[in-house]
């Protein structure tokens, strides 16, 4: 079964976005994972499609109705939990990722305004995530940044999948400074423990030789201290 991400939004024209690019993209190009996205607009009541009114009791600001946000969850596919972006939700981490990854599918409804009716997140036990402690203007690019962490997760999306143990928070620890070539670059090398062990794999004369020459100056330094 292909993984599948629902999106339910006001703005269905910002998907794909940048989950049409690089890997997610030339995954759902292959089929590996699908995208659907659904305007909550269209299933408003009136012929101006609301879908917010002001809150009771007062209030700065618009609320995302209970009602149309209800009918567009009960008029749309979609599979897996439904997750509602939202700053007061539980802030998202890779093991969530993970199990929403190896699931087969997610919801994802994108807040706007001021916030939704709570009723309908009762009615329907609707989980919500935050990506951190700031506020965006909507929850399509929060969105996006789930989708794209659990897409490559996916199997066959990512070239080498032995690579993923190695990222940050895998395995609950931050991956190690990485360094490519010039190896010398303003003055910063590379650190050398890193260049040893490429030239013992690939090169273990160049190594051996390198290994003897280390030996003969610690000795000399010896002779020198004594």
């Amino acid at each position: 079964m292909t993984w599948r991400a629902t999106v339910l939004t006001i703005f269905p024209e910002m998907l794909p976005g940048p989950l049409g690019c690089s890997l997610a993209g030339k995954a759902l190009r292959a089929g590996l994972w699908q995208l659907e996205t659904v305007d909550i607009r269209d299933f408003a009541r009136d012929k101006h499609r609301s879908v917010d009114d002001a809150p009771f009791g007062g209030g700065p600001g618009m609320v995302m109705r209970s009602d149309v946000l209800d009918a567009a969850l009960a008029g749309s596919d979609g599979v897996g939990p439904v997750l509602l972006l939202s700053p007061r939700g539980r802030r998202l981490d890779q093991e969530r990722v993970r199990s929403l990854a190896g699931g087969p599918g997610v919801r994802l409804i994108c807040g706007r305004f001021e916030g939704v009716d709570e009723r309908v997140l009762v009615a329907r036990a609707i989980d919500e995530l935050s990506l951190g402690d700031f506020v965006l203007s909507g929850g399509e690019p929060a969105a996006i940044a789930l989708i794209d962490a659990c897409v490559r997760l996916l199997p066959g999306v990512v070239g080498r999948a032995e690579g993923l143990a190695e990222e940050s928070f895998a395995e609950s620890l931050l991956e190690y400074p990485q360094y490519t070539r010039p190896q010398s670059w303003q003055g910063r090398a590379v650190p050398e423990v890193l260049v040893s062990g490429l030239t013992r794999e690939r090169r273990p004369d160049l190594w051996e030789r390198y290994r003897a020459a280390q030996d003969s100056e610690r000795a000399g330094d010896r002779e020198v201290d004594r």
